[in-house]
Protein backbone atom coordinates (compact mmCIF):
# COMPACT_ATOMS: atom_id res chain seq x y z
CA UNK A 1 0.00 0.00 0.00
CA UNK A 2 1.09 3.56 -0.72
CA UNK A 3 2.79 4.94 2.41
CA UNK A 4 0.97 8.28 2.28
CA UNK A 5 -2.37 6.52 2.04
CA UNK A 6 -1.42 4.24 4.92
CA UNK A 7 -0.46 7.23 7.06
CA UNK A 8 -3.72 8.98 6.23
CA UNK A 9 -5.70 5.87 7.11
CA UNK A 10 -3.87 5.38 10.40
CA UNK A 11 -4.32 9.05 11.37
CA UNK A 12 -8.03 8.91 10.52
CA UNK A 13 -8.59 5.77 12.58
CA UNK A 14 -6.56 7.07 15.52
CA UNK A 15 -8.67 10.22 15.59
CA UNK A 16 -11.90 8.20 15.63
CA UNK A 17 -10.75 5.85 18.41
CA UNK A 18 -9.40 8.73 20.50
CA UNK A 19 -12.92 10.22 20.46
CA UNK A 20 -14.51 6.84 21.22
CA UNK A 21 -12.72 6.12 24.51
CA UNK A 22 -15.37 7.59 26.80
CA UNK A 23 -18.18 5.94 24.81
CA UNK A 24 -16.46 2.56 25.10
CA UNK A 25 -15.91 2.89 28.83
CA UNK A 26 -19.47 4.09 29.42
CA UNK A 27 -21.52 2.06 26.93
CA UNK A 28 -19.69 -0.38 24.68
CA UNK A 29 -17.43 -2.49 26.90
CA UNK A 30 -20.30 -4.00 28.90
CA UNK A 31 -22.31 -4.79 25.78
CA UNK A 32 -19.33 -6.46 24.11
CA UNK A 33 -18.70 -8.60 27.20
CA UNK A 34 -20.21 -11.77 25.62
CA UNK A 35 -17.72 -11.47 22.76
CA UNK A 36 -14.83 -10.96 25.18
CA UNK A 37 -15.97 -14.01 27.16
CA UNK A 38 -16.08 -16.03 23.94
CA UNK A 39 -12.54 -15.01 23.03
CA UNK A 40 -11.17 -15.86 26.48
CA UNK A 41 -13.00 -19.20 26.66
CA UNK A 42 -11.57 -20.30 23.33
CA UNK A 43 -8.08 -19.09 24.20
CA UNK A 44 -7.97 -21.14 27.43
CA UNK A 45 -5.46 -18.72 28.94
CA UNK A 46 -3.52 -20.38 31.74
CA UNK A 47 -1.56 -19.23 34.81
CA UNK A 48 1.96 -18.09 33.99
CA UNK A 49 1.36 -17.51 30.28
CA UNK A 50 2.31 -14.41 28.29
CA UNK A 51 -0.55 -12.82 26.36
CA UNK A 52 -0.68 -10.04 23.76
CA UNK A 53 -4.03 -8.26 23.33
CA UNK A 54 -4.12 -6.64 19.88
CA UNK A 55 -6.47 -3.65 19.69
CA UNK A 56 -6.86 -3.59 23.45
CA UNK A 57 -8.86 -0.33 23.54
CA UNK A 58 -9.88 0.41 27.12
CA UNK A 59 -8.34 -2.87 28.30
CA UNK A 60 -11.45 -5.02 28.81
CA UNK A 61 -9.82 -8.13 27.29
CA UNK A 62 -6.39 -7.50 28.80
CA UNK A 63 -7.88 -7.25 32.29
CA UNK A 64 -9.58 -10.64 32.02
CA UNK A 65 -6.43 -12.17 30.55
CA UNK A 66 -4.38 -10.72 33.41
CA UNK A 67 -6.65 -12.38 35.95
CA UNK A 68 -6.30 -15.69 34.10
CA UNK A 69 -2.49 -15.66 33.87
CA UNK A 70 -2.07 -14.42 37.43
CA UNK A 71 0.96 -12.58 38.79
CA UNK A 72 3.33 -15.22 37.40
CA UNK A 73 2.21 -14.33 33.86
CA UNK A 74 2.16 -11.13 31.84
CA UNK A 75 -0.18 -9.30 29.48
CA UNK A 76 0.72 -6.66 26.91
CA UNK A 77 -2.11 -4.59 25.43
CA UNK A 78 -1.44 -2.85 22.11
CA UNK A 79 -3.55 -0.10 20.54
CA UNK A 80 -3.18 2.84 18.15
CA UNK A 81 -5.12 5.22 20.43
CA UNK A 82 -3.06 6.91 23.13
CA UNK A 83 -6.30 8.21 24.70
CA UNK A 84 -7.73 4.70 25.06
CA UNK A 85 -4.41 3.43 26.39
CA UNK A 86 -4.33 6.15 29.05
CA UNK A 87 -7.78 5.04 30.18
CA UNK A 88 -6.69 1.39 30.17
CA UNK A 89 -3.62 2.18 32.28
CA UNK A 90 -5.74 4.00 34.87
CA UNK A 91 -8.13 1.07 35.07
CA UNK A 92 -5.30 -1.46 35.50
CA UNK A 93 -3.80 0.61 38.28
CA UNK A 94 -7.15 0.93 40.05
CA UNK A 95 -7.66 -2.84 39.77
CA UNK A 96 -4.17 -3.63 41.04
CA UNK A 97 -3.22 -5.48 37.84
CA UNK A 98 0.46 -4.61 37.79
CA UNK A 99 1.35 -7.38 35.34
CA UNK A 100 -0.42 -5.62 32.44
CA UNK A 101 1.68 -3.35 30.25
CA UNK A 102 0.12 -1.14 27.57
CA UNK A 103 2.02 -0.13 24.44
CA UNK A 104 1.10 2.15 21.55
CA UNK A 105 1.34 0.21 18.29
CA UNK A 106 -0.54 -1.38 15.40
CA UNK A 107 -1.18 -4.85 14.06
CA UNK A 108 1.13 -4.35 11.10
CA UNK A 109 4.14 -3.65 13.39
CA UNK A 110 3.65 -5.13 16.84
CA UNK A 111 5.97 -3.64 19.50
CA UNK A 112 7.23 -7.00 20.76
CA UNK A 113 10.17 -9.39 20.21
CA UNK A 114 9.69 -12.52 18.12
CA UNK A 115 8.45 -15.70 19.78
CA UNK A 116 7.48 -13.89 22.98
CA UNK A 117 3.84 -14.85 23.53
CA UNK A 118 1.87 -17.97 24.28
CA UNK A 119 -1.40 -16.34 23.19
CA UNK A 120 -2.48 -13.46 20.95
CA UNK A 121 -6.02 -12.14 21.41
CA UNK A 122 -7.82 -9.74 19.05
CA UNK A 123 -11.40 -9.00 20.07
CA UNK A 124 -13.22 -7.01 17.34
CA UNK A 125 -10.01 -5.25 16.25
CA UNK A 126 -8.77 -7.01 13.10
CA UNK A 127 -11.63 -5.51 11.07
CA UNK A 128 -9.88 -2.15 11.38
CA UNK A 129 -6.36 -3.26 10.45
CA UNK A 130 -5.31 -1.63 7.18
CA UNK A 131 -2.88 -4.34 5.98
CA UNK A 132 -4.18 -7.63 7.30
CA UNK A 133 -1.57 -9.76 5.52
CA UNK A 134 1.12 -7.83 7.38
CA UNK A 135 -0.81 -8.27 10.63
CA UNK A 136 -1.00 -12.03 10.06
CA UNK A 137 2.77 -12.13 9.64
CA UNK A 138 3.27 -10.07 12.79
CA UNK A 139 0.95 -12.26 14.85
CA UNK A 140 2.86 -15.34 13.69
CA UNK A 141 6.17 -13.63 14.44
CA UNK A 142 5.39 -12.78 18.06
CA UNK A 143 3.82 -16.16 18.87
CA UNK A 144 6.02 -18.99 20.09
CA UNK A 145 5.77 -22.28 18.15
CA UNK A 146 2.52 -23.89 19.27
CA UNK A 147 1.21 -20.53 20.48
CA UNK A 148 -2.48 -19.72 20.12
CA UNK A 149 -4.48 -17.01 18.37
CA UNK A 150 -8.12 -16.20 19.09
CA UNK A 151 -9.79 -13.29 17.31
CA UNK A 152 -13.41 -12.18 17.06
CA UNK A 153 -14.91 -10.39 14.04
CA UNK A 154 -18.48 -9.53 13.08
CA UNK A 155 -20.33 -11.32 10.31
CA UNK A 156 -21.98 -9.37 7.48
CA UNK A 157 -24.90 -6.94 7.79
CA UNK A 158 -27.47 -9.61 6.93
CA UNK A 159 -26.42 -11.66 9.97
CA UNK A 160 -25.21 -8.90 12.29
CA UNK A 161 -27.40 -6.01 13.42
CA UNK A 162 -24.54 -3.85 14.68
CA UNK A 163 -22.88 -4.00 11.26
CA UNK A 164 -26.15 -3.15 9.53
CA UNK A 165 -26.63 -0.21 11.90
CA UNK A 166 -23.10 1.17 11.46
CA UNK A 167 -22.96 0.64 7.71
CA UNK A 168 -26.33 2.32 7.21
CA UNK A 169 -25.29 5.34 9.30
CA UNK A 170 -21.78 5.37 7.85
CA UNK A 171 -23.08 5.61 4.29
CA UNK A 172 -23.91 9.25 5.03
CA UNK A 173 -20.42 10.13 6.32
CA UNK A 174 -17.32 10.74 4.20
CA UNK A 175 -15.58 7.46 3.28
CA UNK A 176 -12.40 6.53 5.16
CA UNK A 177 -9.09 7.28 3.41
CA UNK A 178 -8.43 3.56 2.88
CA UNK A 179 -10.94 0.98 1.66
CA UNK A 180 -11.74 -2.35 3.27
CA UNK A 181 -11.77 -1.34 6.93
CA UNK A 182 -14.76 -1.18 9.23
CA UNK A 183 -17.18 -3.37 11.19
CA UNK A 184 -18.09 -5.62 8.25
CA UNK A 185 -14.63 -5.84 6.71
CA UNK A 186 -14.12 -9.48 7.74
CA UNK A 187 -17.64 -10.70 7.05
CA UNK A 188 -15.85 -13.25 4.89
CA UNK A 189 -12.90 -14.28 7.08
CA UNK A 190 -11.55 -16.67 4.43
CA UNK A 191 -8.91 -14.35 2.93
CA UNK A 192 -7.54 -13.54 6.38
CA UNK A 193 -7.47 -17.21 7.34
CA UNK A 194 -5.41 -17.72 4.15
CA UNK A 195 -3.09 -14.87 5.25
CA UNK A 196 -2.62 -16.65 8.58
CA UNK A 197 -1.90 -19.96 6.87
CA UNK A 198 0.75 -18.31 4.68
CA UNK A 199 2.29 -16.80 7.80
CA UNK A 200 2.46 -20.15 9.63
CA UNK A 201 -0.79 -20.24 11.63
CA UNK A 202 -3.38 -22.97 11.07
CA UNK A 203 -6.80 -21.49 11.81
CA UNK A 204 -10.49 -22.33 11.74
CA UNK A 205 -13.62 -20.22 12.14
CA UNK A 206 -16.31 -20.83 14.77
CA UNK A 207 -19.62 -18.93 14.66
CA UNK A 208 -21.83 -17.95 17.58
CA UNK A 209 -24.91 -15.73 17.85
CA UNK A 210 -24.40 -13.11 20.55
CA UNK A 211 -26.14 -9.84 21.26
CA UNK A 212 -26.89 -6.83 23.38
CA UNK A 213 -29.74 -4.38 23.88
CA UNK A 214 -30.41 -0.65 23.91
CA UNK A 215 -33.39 0.94 25.61
CA UNK A 216 -34.04 3.36 22.74
CA UNK A 217 -32.87 4.44 19.32
CA UNK A 218 -31.18 7.53 20.74
CA UNK A 219 -29.16 5.39 23.16
CA UNK A 220 -28.05 3.12 20.31
CA UNK A 221 -27.22 6.10 18.09
CA UNK A 222 -25.14 7.80 20.78
CA UNK A 223 -23.13 4.64 21.37
CA UNK A 224 -22.74 3.34 17.82
CA UNK A 225 -22.82 6.32 15.43
CA UNK A 226 -22.52 9.65 17.21
CA UNK A 227 -18.74 9.94 16.79
CA UNK A 228 -18.49 8.90 13.13
CA UNK A 229 -21.38 11.19 12.13
CA UNK A 230 -20.49 14.11 14.41
CA UNK A 231 -19.12 16.25 11.56
CA UNK A 232 -22.20 15.89 9.39
CA UNK A 233 -24.47 18.86 8.79
CA UNK A 234 -27.62 18.59 10.90
CA UNK A 235 -29.83 17.79 7.88
CA UNK A 236 -27.46 15.08 6.70
CA UNK A 237 -27.30 13.61 10.20
CA UNK A 238 -31.09 13.57 10.34
CA UNK A 239 -31.14 11.72 7.01
CA UNK A 240 -28.77 9.13 8.46
CA UNK A 241 -30.92 8.68 11.55
CA UNK A 242 -34.05 8.33 9.42
CA UNK A 243 -32.35 5.65 7.31
CA UNK A 244 -31.26 3.66 10.38
CA UNK A 245 -34.73 3.91 11.90
CA UNK A 246 -36.27 2.59 8.68
CA UNK A 247 -33.88 -0.37 8.49
CA UNK A 248 -33.62 -1.40 12.14
CA UNK A 249 -36.65 0.14 13.82
CA UNK A 250 -39.48 -0.49 11.33
CA UNK A 251 -42.06 -0.59 14.14
CA UNK A 252 -40.91 2.65 15.74
CA UNK A 253 -38.58 3.70 18.51
CA UNK A 254 -38.23 1.64 21.66
CA UNK A 255 -36.06 -1.07 23.24
CA UNK A 256 -34.25 -3.24 20.72
CA UNK A 257 -32.13 -6.36 20.97
CA UNK A 258 -29.21 -6.46 18.51
CA UNK A 259 -28.61 -9.96 17.20
CA UNK A 260 -24.96 -10.20 16.20
CA UNK A 261 -23.41 -13.20 14.51
CA UNK A 262 -19.84 -13.34 15.76
CA UNK A 263 -17.04 -15.21 14.03
CA UNK A 264 -14.17 -16.51 16.15
CA UNK A 265 -10.90 -17.18 14.35
CA UNK A 266 -9.05 -19.83 16.35
CA UNK A 267 -5.50 -20.68 15.32
CA UNK A 268 -2.25 -22.31 16.35
CA UNK A 269 1.28 -21.33 15.33
CA UNK A 270 2.99 -24.24 13.57
CA UNK A 271 5.89 -25.77 15.44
Amino acid sequence: MDQDLDRQGLAWQTGVWDQMSDVYAREIDRRFAPVVNGVLARADVRPGERVLDLGTGTGAVAEQAARAVGPSGAVVGVDISSVMLALARRRAEELGLGHIRYEEGRGEALPAPSGTFDVVLASLSLMYVIDRAAAAREIARVLRPGGRLVAAVWAGPEQCDIVRFQQTAGAFAPPPPVPGVGPGALADPGPFVANLDAAGIEARVETEILGFAFASFSAAWDALASVTTAQLASERRQEAQTAVLAVLYPHGDGPRHFRNETQFIVGTRRK
